[in-house]
This record gives C-alpha cells, structure tokens and sequence, in this order.
C-alpha cells in the first residue's frame, strides 16, 4: 500500500506554521491503521507511506481505516487533508536495506499516483483477492476502468473502494472535474455484472460500419441487447479516439426538450448561459475527437435525432452510436438491425447457439448446479426458441430455473403465449416472446409485489431502497429484493454518494407504465415521487449550509440528478408551489455544480404558469437573472432583478427581497453604476439583518466589498468580505466566494503575504467541495498573485487549468480573467506583441458585453503597454492589436491556452507543419475560424469527401488529431 497528501505543497502554502502539526497529526492516524491491521511501514518520505501486508483483506481494511480516520479529524484551520492510496497484490523480493523491491512494487506506486484525494484505488490482482468479501468487509468495489501508468506497457484495470465515509468522486468525476478532460477511452459506461455471450460477429460489423460512417443507430425490438452491444463496440472503438468513448443514457428523460441538457450532463458539460443546450455540446465537441453512445433514443426519437443532424453538422471529428427501436432517419445514417440470437435447429450443435449459451450462463448464475445435459438440452433448445433469442426474455426465464425447472417453464410459457396471441402491450411480432416472459414474471409475483413493480416504474432512474419505499409503501426492501432475483430489477450499484441503487430496464419500465395506467395509479404515485423527491432536496439544501455536510450532500444529489430534473418538469406542469420549493431547494446545488444554466426551459415555463409576485415566479426570475448575467447579458439580468423588485418592493421585507437586491448590486457594479449598486447593497444589507437571514447578509455584504473595490477603498473590501465569511451559519460556497473576494482586495491592498494564504485556503476548499463554480474564479486570482510574486510556473498552471475549465464553459468573466493574465505574463517573458493581442482581446469581448473595468486593473497594466509599445513600434502594435481585437471567445480562450501551454504542442513540433500547401494552410485557417467541413466545402466548391481527405493529410503532417489542435497551430502560424 502507498499513500500521500494531495496537493502537499498547496497545503504548505496555505498553513504555514501549522503544516508541521498537520503533518504529525496525519502521520500518527496512518500509523494508527497500520498497527491495527497488521501492516509494516517500509518506508516513510515526507507525507508518503509504502506500507506491507501479509494479506490484500488487511490492506485494504486498513486503507478504508486511514480514509474514514483522516475524514473525521477536525483538522487547523479548516483546511482538509485528503490522502490518495494505492494498493496492489503480488510478490515482491526483499531488498539489501530490509525493505521490498520488485514490478509490484512499483505497481503499487502508480496506482498511488493516478488516485485522487479521499481515493483509494485498488490492482484486479487485489480485486480477484477480496471481491467476494466486500458485503463482510463492508464496502463495494467499483470498477474505475482502465489507466495508462507511467513505465506499465498496458492499461491497468483499478477498482475504487466505495463505502460511507470515503470519498465517492472518481465514480461520477466528469461532474466536478474540467469536462472531458479524461484520456481516451470509455467513459461512463456502467461496470458489466454479467459475462457476454454470443454476438461477435455484430461487434464487428457495427465497429467496420463506424469506420465509414459517423452516425450509426442499432436497431431492434426492446430487449435484443441493443445496450450490450453498444457497450461492447465502444469499448473496442474508444482506443482509435484521441477522447475516448462517452455514453449518455437517455431512458430517464421525459422531456425531449431536455435531450441536449441529458448528454450535456452525461459528458460532464455545463451549458452555457444565453445559448441552447445543443449549442452549448455543438461548442465543446466541436473541438473533441469521440465517439459519443446515445443509448434508448426511441422514446424522444425526433429530439434525439434533431440533435444529431445538429452535432453532425457541427463536430466532424465526433462519431455516434445509436440505439433504438426504430432508426432516427436523418441523412448519413447508416442502421443496424440487431437480430434475435440464432436458435439451435434440428440439426445443429445444441450447445454453441448463442441462444443457448446465453442462457446456460445465466442459469448457472441462478442456480449454480445447473448444467446443459443430455436429458435437458431438448428442452433448452425449444424454450429458447419459444423466446424467439431475446436476451431479455431468455435472462428472465433464466431466473426463474431454480424455482421452476425447464419442463415447467415451457408449459408457462406455452400459456402466456397463446393468451397473447391477438397482441400486448410491448410490440408485435417477436416481442411477443418477451411480453410473455415479462407478463408470467410479473403474475408468479404475489399481489403486494406487483403493486410494488408498477410503483417502481415512476422512477426515471436508478434508486434506493429507501427511496422505493417512500413512493411504494410498506413492504418494499423485501420486494425489491425479491424483483432483484427475478431479473425484473438490476443489482444493487453504488452511486456518486455511495448508496446501493436498483436500476430497472427501460423495456421493464414501459411494460410497468403500461400496468400502472391500467390501474390508474399515475397521478397518485408520481405525486409520491414529488413528496419523495422535494423532501431528498430540502434536506440536502440543508446538508449544503453545513461546515461537515456539503460534500455527502451535494453528492446525494449528484446521484437523484435524473430524478429531481423529472420531478421538477412534472412540478411544473402539475404543482407549481412544489416546483417552487424544489428551485429553492436545489439552487445551491445548482450553483456547486455550475448547472444554473441547464434549468432555463423549466424555470421560464414555471414563470409562464405561476402569478407575478408569487413564490415560483420570484424564485424563477431571480435564477434567470443569474443566467443572463452568467451569459453576459448584463441588461437583461438587470431587467429580471427590477422585475422582482418592481413586484414585491413595496411588500414587507423578504429573503426573496433581499437576495435580490445583493444580487441586483453585483450587475449594476458590473456595469459600472456603482452609486446605484452602493444603494441596493445597502438596503439588502438593513433588510437581510432585520430578517436575521444570513445568506442574504451575505449576498450584500459581498455586493458591498465590489462595491468598494470599483470605487478603490480596498481597506473597506478588505473589512466587508472579512465579515462576510466570519457571518455564522452561511452556506460553504458562500463563505468561499468571501474568500475568493478577501484575496483579491488584500492583493490590490498590497498585502500579499495575506491574499496568498486566504487564496490557497479558498482554493484547497474549493478543491475539496468540487466546487466548479468557484474554482474558475479563484484559479485566475492564484495566478495574479503568482505574477506579482514572480513565481512563472506557478502562474502558467493557474491560468491553464482555469482556461481548460473556461473552454468547456464558456464563461466569459473566466476567459476575460485568464486574458488579462495572459497579458501580464507575456509581458515579464519578453512577449510584447502577444500581450498586446491578449489585452486587446480581452477588452473588445468585455466591451461587447457592456462590462466595466476595474480602474486598479487599467493602471496596473498602463506601465506594461508603454513598454510592449515601446519594443514593437507603432505598426507590430497595430497589427497585434487587431489581431485581438477580431478574435471570438472561442478563439481568444484557444489562443489563451496556447500562451501558458508549458511546451510547444505537437502541432509545433511535428516535421510536416512547415511543409503545408498554401491551400492546406487555407483548410487549418478555416477550421480555426470554426468552419465546418460542409462550410468550408461550401465556400471552396469542393465535396466534403475532398475536404475531410485533405484534412487527413494535414494531421499525418501535422500531428493534430483534434479541430482544437489545428486551431492552435493556425495561432502558432499566425494564419489567425
């Protein structure tokens, strides 16, 4: 086992004095597992451990040990100290110095180095070991995929503890890391429980059809194995994409209005404010080289294909593989019919149908004596054709082995189907076979569990068992249990949070629905969700003003993300006082996890069904002004906060009230009206005291330090963010936004010695509550301070990271920072011309957009320009200030991230980049622009087969396998 502090030198940087104690204190608790466990410390350096066990159950206990150990620690000065661990099982030679050497020692090592913080992280060898001791240990293992490691020639399989207490974020990491900023290959695919069977050949000729088309659906009759499949070809697929294989499940969504917002989430994408969904993917993909699985599209066929055509068109670097029961039928589709699996004839090899294999498999699993004899493979061989090779209908009738036996199950199933002879509620044709294995399953269930099967079949995703039976009733953990074995239910799997969820299949779910709307049971069991789902989000609501909660908060949420969006649509159109309270509820979660921007079509349609002044239409506007401010449209975030205020202004003071005057504070600073903005800050202040509210106190306290900060008064920012933080009883992420305030002003103060401190402690909080929101704000401060300490490398990290976040995002106050930082750093390397066209980027994107700058910023930079002028002369000066002042967002953020790239990247470096044709250069300078290829074939009267072929060429030149790549070699070029 090894072991080692996260981000040490941060934590340095941030204690200081208190680090020593700190460290003592992590070292004592470390020790304190291993000796209860039995391990021996090898080796200690530092904060690192390279600890020995006689048994992979030990050492992982003791990681466990260590993880639960460190979280519960009151730690000095808040700052958490998060600890990655990696463990590996193998034999290893005992060295001269009485320590160990060997490969697993050094597998070990790696695995301990591609963890993260809280993480512990675990070899297949430990795996193999310890998989059947989880449940009497304690903990599950998820499976985390597959990890190129430094000096390993192969990927690496690892498997990550999940149990209470320890830290689940590498389950669901594309929520709160930069999105898609993994490697390639698979992401997002669930762990297989089971073994696949059969279908070789259709792996391979859907990867063959991938390689001529961009657009491939599979089709089939539910329960054909249209899912397995398209896991299986993008686990072979992902390798060839530099971005790997994403999946993005869609039979949770209800809304096809909200397809884009699904795949966005799914891939880790935050939407944009004042640009739809589908723009907001078409943006971020467009840039990528993936294969992107939209599985279950039958449901919302027209909005999954609208989105399609529009990626297509958009991002031709990206593939996508389809599944549904019918094809999208949009142009460049080629379809794939999934078949049934064959069934033995008379004369074949019983045993080697893949019908038959299929379910020998699975009624092994289900009783484990069982086995294909002589006296039984008839039998098998007529039962799997009764079911036509529907996986689906052969796993169910699998199930059911034990308790039946293979004779009965025919005469069932010889019952069920002439009853369904004349139709059923799931197709026609072969999926009559299923409806009769799904329709005899659910008649061998007792009444009280089929009551529980279709009460089941609201949930649009996975849930707990506590969840089902809120919604059930009485009676339900036992039931599940029981759907669990009959394969109507999934097993158990651990979410974000850590909680054991039971998934049922699409193909069951509708089957479900349809029972339920025959007993007419929808109204009353999706208002049970509503209650179930509003109570969830007003107790993590509360959990996120914790000092100790928010983290397992917001988590639990992350895992009901499916849920609460349902429930929300379903609020609005039906309870729209519930809706109110769900967006009270789960704004903060929404702001932790920058996803304000996703919920703009429900909270217009709530605004659109709900009275002007009530609760709903307040709580609506107040986040859509939020959006439009995120989006840089300052006047129409400034006409929402009126609306409100022109409302209930006059009304008795209000929570409502008063965060929308702190917040109206902060446009109209960013506008540069700060008298006006002095004022409402003031008024929200005396309101939000006389409420005793604290997060309204905090909102006006921070609208006041900007406030403060505009008009130069650095000592009063100073004190009011101070105060901000110190308010008892706020949210994490407020305080943290104080802290992120209290740098800033302290660095303008002068004080650096303080804005250093208060910036890494914002930071490390920031890390460790995977706040994106206030990440991106914090990073570009951590770099202005680095700059005026002259620590370069320091500030080429900040400012790179914050650029990565801002390019997913699209946040323009990011890309303005990172610009602005951009410039200062090129001017103390010697890069005149390229500060100027940061700057002058920098400010036509913020005077687009009606903001204001800070007079402290445009003194601090005039000495800087004089001298960029001064080395460049007028006409450089000239040329490098247009050549900013034309730049998009998108194209300055690129060219930022070009600026601060530690090392020339391939493009530069490749062999063929000074060898490109006058009419490839053309190509690259078009595809930076972000010209399609159907635009550019367009605008050069040329076949897109043409294009993509010259494309080709280029990046076997070139090395750039990206859009984004050759972007950056048109900036290197200085073709844009």
């Amino acid at each position: 086992m090894f072991s080692d502090i996260e981000g040490s030198t941060r934590l340095v940087k941030a204690l200081r004095e208190d680090y020593p104690r700190v460290l003592a204190e992590h070292r004592q608790l470390v020790r304190a597992a291993v000796t209860a466990h039995g391990g021996r410390e090898v080796d200690t350096q530092g904060d690192a451990f390279f600890v020995v066990f006689g048994g992979a159950r030990q050492a992982v206990s003791c990681g466990l040990a260590v993880q639960r150990a460190l979280a519960a620690h009151p730690w000095p000065a808040g700052a958490p100290v998060r600890v990655r661990i990696g463990i590996h099982t193998g034999e290893a030679m005992l060295a001269e110095d009485d320590g160990y050497a060997g490969v697993a020692v050094h597998r070990a090592a790696r695995i301990c180095a591609v963890a993260r913080g809280g993480q512990v992280l675990v070899s297949q060898a430990t795996h193999a070991v310890i998989a059947d001791q989880e449940e009497e240990l304690g903990f599950t293992l998820v499976d985390a995929g597959e990890h190129r490691m430094k000096d390993l020639d192969w990927p690496v399989r690892l498997y990550q503890l999940a149990a209470p207490g320890l830290d689940a974020a590498g389950i669901a990491r594309a929520q709160v890391a930069p999105p898609l900023a993994a490697s390639g290959g698979p992401h997002g695919f669930p762990v297989a429980m089971t073994s696949f069977v059969g279908r070789e050949r259709a792996v391979r000729e859907v990867t063959g059809i991938l390689q001529g088309s961009r657009l491939v659906t599979v089709t089939g009759p539910g329960g054909v194995g249209k899912t397995r499949l398209a896991g299986e070809v993008a686990g072979r697929v992902a390798a060839r994409c530099a971005d790997g294989a994403w999946l993005a499940e869609l039979a949770p969504v209800r809304d096809p209005a909200q397809v884009a917002s699904a795949v966005g989430v799914a891939l880790g994408i935050r939407e944009q404010p004042g640009v739809s969904a589908a723009q907001a993917l078409a943006r971020v993909l467009g840039r990528q080289q993936l294969l992107l699985v939209l599985d279950n599209c039958e449901h919302v066929i027209s909005a999954a294909a609208q989105l399609c055509a529009g990626l297509l068109q958009a991002c031709d670097d990206v593939r996508i593989l389809a599944t549904s029961r019918e094809p999208l039928r949009i142009a460049g589709e080629a379809a794939y019919r999934l078949a049934p699996l064959p069934v033995p004839g008379q004369s074949d090899d019983i045993a080697g149908a893949e019908a038959v294999a299929l379910f020998t498999d699975r009624a092994r699993a289900a009783d484990a004596g069982f086995a294909l004899t002589g006296d039984n493979r008839g039998d098998v061989a007529r039962l799997v054709a009764r079911l036509d090779g529907i996986p689906l209908a052969i796993e169910l009738a699998a199930a059911r082995t034990e308790a039946l036996g293979i004779s009965q199950l025919l005469e069932v199933l010889d019952g069920q189907l002439g009853l369904l002879a004349g139709g059923d509620r799931l197709a026609a044709g072969r999926h009559r076979s299923l409806a009769a294995t799904a329709q005899w399953s659910y008649q061998l269930l007792d009444d009280q569990e089929q009551r529980i099967f279709r009460c089941l079949s609201v949930f649009p995703a996975p849930f707990t068992l506590e969840a089902a039976a809120a919604v059930a009733g009485d009676g339900a953990a036992p039931a599940v249990l029981h759907l669990v074995e009959c394969s109507l239910l999934g097993p158990p799997r651990p979410g974000p949070d850590g909680r054991a969820r039971y998934a049922m299949l699409e193909t069951l779910r509708d089957y479900g629905a349809g029972l339920l709307a025959e007993a007419a049971e929808q109204r009353d069991d999706a208002e049970a969700l509503a209650r179930y789902a509003l109570g969830v989000a007003e107790e993590a609501a509360a959990g996120l003003t914790s000092i100790t909660g928010e983290v397992a908060a917001a988590r639990w949420l992350d895992a009901e993300r499916a849920t609460m969006a349902y429930v929300l649509a379903w609020a609005v159109q039906h309870d729209p006082d519930a809706a109110a309270r769900l967006v009270t509820a789960l704004g903060g979660w929404w702001m932790l996890r920058g996803q304000v921007a996703n919920q703009e079509a429900p909270l217009r349609a709530l605004v659109d069904r709900t009275e002007p002044g009530s609760d709903g239409w307040c709580a609506a506007q107040l986040w859509l002004a939020w959006i439009a401010h995120e989006a840089a449209d300052l006047p129409q975030a400034l006409q929402r906060y009126a609306a409100i205020v022109d409302v209930i202004g006059d009304q008795a003071p209000s929570q409502m009230l008063a965060d929308c005057l702190g917040l109206q504070s902060v446009t109209l600073s960013s506008l540069g009206r700060v008298p006006e903005a002095a004022g409402c800050a003031r008024r929200a202040l005396v309101m939000a005291r006389e409420l005793s509210d604290p997060l309204s106190q905090v909102h006006a306290m921070m609208g006041l330090a900007i406030v403060a900060m505009r008009a130069g008064d650095m000592d009063d920012a100073v004190q009011l963010a101070r105060r901000g933080e110190q308010i008892p009883d706020i949210p994490r992420r407020a305080a943290r936004m104080c802290g992120y305030l209290l740098a800033g002003a302290l660095a303008e103060k002068g004080d650096l010695a303080a804005a250093e401190q208060a910036c890494a402690v914002t930071l490390a909080q920031t890390r460790d509550a995977d706040d994106l929101y206030t990440l991106e704000a914090v990073l570009p401060v951590m770099a202005d301070l680095g700059l005026r300490a002259g620590r370069t490398d320091d500030v080429v990290a900040h400012l790179r990271e914050a650029a990565q976040i801002a390019l997913q995002t699209g946040t323009w106050f990011t890309i303005l920072a990172v610009l602005d930082g951009c410039g200062f750093l090129c001017t103390a390397t010697g890069r005149s011309a390229d500060a100027i066209t940061a700057w002058a980027a920098c400010d036509t994107l913020g005077q687009q957009s009606g903001f204001a700058s800070f007079d402290a910023d445009e003194r601090r930079r005039e000495g800087a320009l004089h001298s960029a002028h001064q080395a460049l002369g007028p006409d450089q000066t000239r040329t490098a200030k247009q050549r900013g002042t034309a730049m998009s967002l998108a194209t300055a953020a690129e060219y930022a991230l070009l600026l601060i790239t530690p090392t020339p990247p391939p493009a530069r470096a490749a062999p063929g980049a000074a060898r490109l044709s006058a009419r490839e250069r053309e190509l690259v300078t078009l595809v930076a622009q972000g010209r399609t290829d159907a635009d550019i074939a367009a605008q050069l009267f040329i076949s897109i087969h043409n294009i993509r072929s010259q494309l080709d060429r280029i990046r076997d030149k070139t090395g750039c396998r990206r859009r984004a790549d050759l972007t950056r070699l048109a900036l290197t070029e200085g073709l844009i």
